[in-house]
This record gives C-alpha cells, sequence and structure tokens, in this order.
C-alpha cells in the first residue's frame, strides 16, 4: 500500500564507513565475502572473526527475533526460549544470554586487530541508545551489522515525509482522520477504563481504545494525572531514567562532499570516529556531564542516494552528535563556558555544532566555503519540539539493561498494556526500544 502512493526506498551498496582523524577510512558492505576479505586484508584473521560472529548470529536469529519481535512477558517469547533450549539444551540456552549481554569494547578488542575495524563497529552501539561499554552492546553491535549487510540503508526517494504522507493517505482512505497540532492534556477515564482524550484547548475525543506514543513521565505524570494508576506505577514513572542527549546538524552545500576516498561518497553513514576507546572516552564523558572534547561524529548523505532531493550538482549532510550530556558541567576540551544554570541554550549549542563542523573541515577542506545553509538542533530544541525527547534525549529514555526488555517501560507494567483498560503506551520508551521498525504499534495493532 505504501508503494501504492509513491513511497519507493532508494540503497547502497556502501551503507557504512568509518573515516579517522589520521583520514584512514574502512568501508561496510552488503556482501558478507567482501567484508571478510577488506577485513582480512587489514589483519589476517579479522574477516574470519567477523564471519563468525555473522554466523552466530544466524544460528540464534530465530530467538534474538522472536525476543525483538514479540511481547516479552508472551507465550510467543516463552515458546522461542523452550525451543531453543529443546535445540541446544538448558546450557545453550544460558549460553546465548550470556553471550548477548557482553560488552561491544571487550569484544572487539578480543576479536579483531585492526584499529580500523573495531573502529567501523564501535560507533553503532551509540544508535541503539548504549555505550560500548554497556551490557548488550556487543549483541546490539552484531545485530546492526547483520542489519546493514541484508537490508543495506535505504532512504524515501523524495524525503522521509513521503512516508508519513502515505500513511495518512493509507489511514484516511481507510475512513481515518488524522489531526496535527493538537495538544492533548488528558486521557479520559471510567470506573478504571479509557474512553477518549482531552485536548488543551477543551475539546474531547472519545474512543473504544486509546495509544499514546509518550514516555512513562508524559503518560502518568501528565496525560493520567489523577487517574486510576497504582502508587507503584507511579513511583517507576517518576524514577524513569533518560540517557545522553543528541544534536542534529542539517548542511546545504553548493556542491557535493569531495572525500579523498572516493569509496565513501556512496556510503549512507559515515562515522567519524578514532576508534572503540574514543567512543568509549566520550560516552564517559557525556555521562560525567561533560561536553566531549572529540566525541563520535556521525554524517548522513542522503543526497548520495538520493539525487532528487538537491538541485543538480548541490549537495546535502546531515550531522548527528549522540554523545553528549542532558545537564552540563563543563567542557571536556577547556574551551566552552558552563552555563550558570546548566542547561543548554543557543550559545552552547552553536560553539559545540562550531567545533564539529571544525573536524569535518579537516577531512573536507572546502566545505566550509561551500555551506549555503544550515539548521543546528541542539537538545534544548529537540524537547522544545518533542516533548518525549526528554533533556534532548532522542530515544525516549535510556536503553541500558536494566530498563530493557522485561523491564521496560516500567518494572510494575507488562508489554504494551497499561493500569487503565483500552489505554496502550507505544513507542522507544517501550519494548523493543528505540528504532524504526514500529514493532510496539505492531504489537498492539494485533492485539487490538
Amino acid at each position: 500500500e505504501l508503494h501504492a502512493r509513491g513511497v519507493e526506498f532508494l540503497n547502497t551498496d556502501a551503507p557504512a564507513a568509518v573515516l579517522t582523524p589520521e583520514g584512514g577510512s574502512f568501508v561496510l558492505r552488503t556482501s558478507r565475502e567482501a567484508n571478510v576479505q577488506n577485513m582480512e586484508a587489514r589483519a589476517p584473521g579479522d574477516g574470519e572473526a567477523y564471519a563468525r560472529a555473522m554466523g552466530e548470529l544466524e544460528r540464534s536469529a530465530a530467538l534474538t527475533f522472536a525476543l525483538l519481535g514479540s511481547e516479552p512477558w508472551s507465550g510467543a517469547a516463552l515458546r522461542a526460549c523452550l525451543a531453543y533450549a529443546w535445540r541446544n539444551g538448558p546450557h545453550g540456552l544460558a549460553a546465548y544470554f550470556g553471550s548477548a549481554l557482553q560488552r561491544c569494547r571487550a569484544r572487539l578488542n578480543a576479536d579483531f586487530k585492526s584499529d580500523i575495524v573495531r573502529a567501523c563497529i564501535a560507533p553503532w552501539v551509540l544508535h541503539a541508545g548504549l555505550g560500548p561499554d554497556d551490557l548488550l552492546s556487543a549483541q546490539m553491535a552484531r545485530l546492526i551489522c547483520f542489519t546493514l549487510e541484508q537490508a543495506g540503508c535505504p532512504v524515501v526517494k523524495g524525503g522521509s515525509v513521503r512516508i508519513v504522507e502515505a500513511f495518512v493517505d493509507i489511514i484516511r482512505a481507510n475512513g481515518g482522520e488524522c489531526l496535527t497540532g493538537v495538544d492533548v492534556e488528558r486521557v479520559l477515564t471510567h470506573e478504571g477504563r479509557a474512553r477518549g482524550v482531552r485536548a488543551a484547548d477543551g475539546t474531547e475525543f472519545s474512543a473504544d481504545a486509546v495509544i499514546c506514543n509518550v514516555t512513562p513521565t508524559q503518560l502518568y505524570g501528565r496525560l493520567l494525572e489523577g487517574g486510576p494508576v497504582p502508587d507503584a506505577v507511579r513511583g517507576e514513572a517518576r524514577d524513569y531514567l533518560y540517557g545522553r542527549a543528541a544534536m542534529q546538524i542539517h548542511l546545504v552545500l553548493d556542491r557535493p562532499p569531495g572525500w579523498a576516498d572516493a569509496a565513501l561518497s556512496r556510503a549512507g553513514i559515515i562515522h567519524l570516529s578514532a576508534g572503540a576507546d574514543a567512543v568509549s572516552r566520550a560516552v564517559n564523558e557525556a555521562e560525567r556531564g561533560l561536553l566531549p572534547a572529540e566525541g563520535t561524529i556521525a554524517l548522513g548523505q542522503p543526497a548520495a542516494l538520493d539525487a532528487s532531493r538537491v538541485p543538480a550538482g548541490k549537495g546535502l549532510l546531515w550531522l548527528q552528535l549522540l554523545e553528549l550530556p542532558r545537564i552540563i558541567r563543563g567542557d571536556a576540551a577547556g574551551k566552552i563556558p558552563t552555563p550558570a544554570d546548566g542547561r543548554w541554550n543557543d550559545a552552547v549549542r552553536d560553539a559545540y555544532a562550531a567545533r564539529v563542523i571544525a573536524r569535518v573541515c579537516r577531512h573536507l577542506p572546502e566545505l566550509e566555503s561551500s555551506i549555503s545553509g544550515r539548521i543546528v538542533l541542539g537538545p534544548h530544541d529537540l524537547e522544545r519540539m518533542n516533548v518525549n525527547l526528554v533533556g534532548g534525549d532522542p530515544y525516549s529514555g535510556a536503553s541500558s539493561l536494566e530498563q530493557y526488555m522485561l523491564w521496560r517501560p516500567l518494572r510494575s507494567t507488562r508489554n504494551h498494556a497499561t493500569p487503565v483498560r483500552n489505554l496502550y503506551h507505544i513507542g522507544a520508551s517501550t519494548h523493543p526500544g528505540p528504532g524504526l521498525g514500529g514493532v510496539s504499534g505492531f504489537q498492539v495493532a494485533r492485539q487490538l
């Protein structure tokens, strides 16, 4: 139905790459054979280690994707675990979870000799809301590499707004209605059951079921304020943990980026990183409230895949920073003044963005002169645009183990149900966490 409404995906055989401060580069391909060969060329044994990691993931794929694609508290998840134990024994099931809990940096250091191969893989855990020293980060790195290899790094032709427009068309064609710019302030309940919502202007909407794509803070602290919610649930919602902040920089260019390594010109996303240790250091600085001296820079090149996004001969880049503090206590480089209240403001945002762009310009000397337009969105801008991005956390809550799988969003709730009947909780704050697959909404849709 999406394709019938004009949605077209464009892809590349070079979905990911890394560029080091010294100018070294490595490209991850959609071909397993090519990746193994290229890694072996960097360091004998690295390609074999990569193939082994992908093979292990494939052998346990039925369980892994069942856990990510099913409600964690469900017969489907239990059956997947029992089936794996039946084939591999109870000890094999325990070994699976033991392997899944491993830390990315430790695993990379043990398995790969090449610094640049480790540097290519390590930054991807940031896109799962983790750091390379977090539990589960090795598994997420394997999953992301596997996904990049299998699916590439597709973009929607003409911009991601096209997929939103197509969904709206489908909803309206089926008798639905889409309202935007409406601030919902309360979920209306009666005798423990959701019966609709009330907007800030007083307008009420009746419904047989209400689905909220919000954080627990919003759901239990605002939308259900005074509603039939147990104290334990409200307490856990108040204690819900948020992760690091993010910054987004969009650059309009008078010409396409001129990479020294031509292979980078077709890469979907390039990470500018010195490697796994550098990612770990930047994460640690951010979690201590410091602006990282040299954080990981993710560079997206949608126009490299979709020429229709820019006029002929022009270019486009987006830069993403995922290792920023929500509350600023200092600058690891000692150059940007700390705001008195510790909060992000336009001055800190612009100063940090200038640092980031200057680092990119070392590899693209003509970049600064080719920028004809820019939009910089700091953590405070992101939160102002979307109330779910608390403190600029793009993933609507920390994805660390104590707030993941069985415990996401809260310990006292199960799956996507809430204490209020016919009220459902979906989105990045819920299982399976942040991502683009829409799994949480799909699970609720199947239940309804």
